[in-house]
């Protein structure tokens, strides 16, 4: 996790360095190719050498003393997403966004729904399965079809009970 903490604390200097107002003027001017230039008096020259410091401690100038982009694209890179993988592509929080057009994936998709829906040997009313299957889809009617066209959940002879099937 070292990379992890080096990049948060990357960060926070950044942003660190480009709240503060005489820094930002500082990178501003730097960015434009202008000498950095908070003034003339001995105060004024003393704040904007720390600033030139600061930006170059947050990684915001190359050791050339000029505006370096890189920090910038390392920081969204590093906080990317994870790529999601498998039947995770098809789920936001936890629900179905969109129904994968591959056959495979689908059933795939439809296997993990039935798994968290119902347990083995758990029969459960039309009404219970709705709420049950809304956690994962607006639309509980399709997928409940779509459960059972898969042959991953089976209406009971009576046609109000459904369970998974074994």
């Amino acid at each position: 996790m070292p990379d992890e903490e080096q990049t948060t604390t990357d960060w926070r200097a950044v942003a660190a360095a480009l709240a503060n107002d005489d820094t930002r003027t500082v990178y501003a001017q730097l960015a434009l190719g202008q000498e950095p230039d908070l003034g003339a008096t001995q105060r004024a020259v003393r704040r904007a050498e720390q600033s030139v410091q600061t930006l170059s401690r947050a990684g915001l100038l190359d050791d050339g003393g000029r505006v370096s982009g890189e920090v910038f694209r390392d920081l969204l890179a590093a906080a990317a997403p994870p790529k999601r993988e498998g039947v995770d592509r098809f789920l936001v929080d936890g629900r179905i966004a969109q129904y994968p057009s591959n056959p495979d994936e689908r059933q795939a998709l439809l296997q993990r729904v039935a798994a968290s829906a119902l347990q083995p040997d758990e029969v459960v009313d039309e009404a219970e399965i709705n709420e049950r299957l809304s956690a994962f889809h607006d639309d509980v009617a399709v997928l409940r079809r779509y459960l059972v066209d898969a042959q991953l959940v089976e209406r009971t002879r009576s046609g109000t009970e459904y369970a998974l099937v074994t």
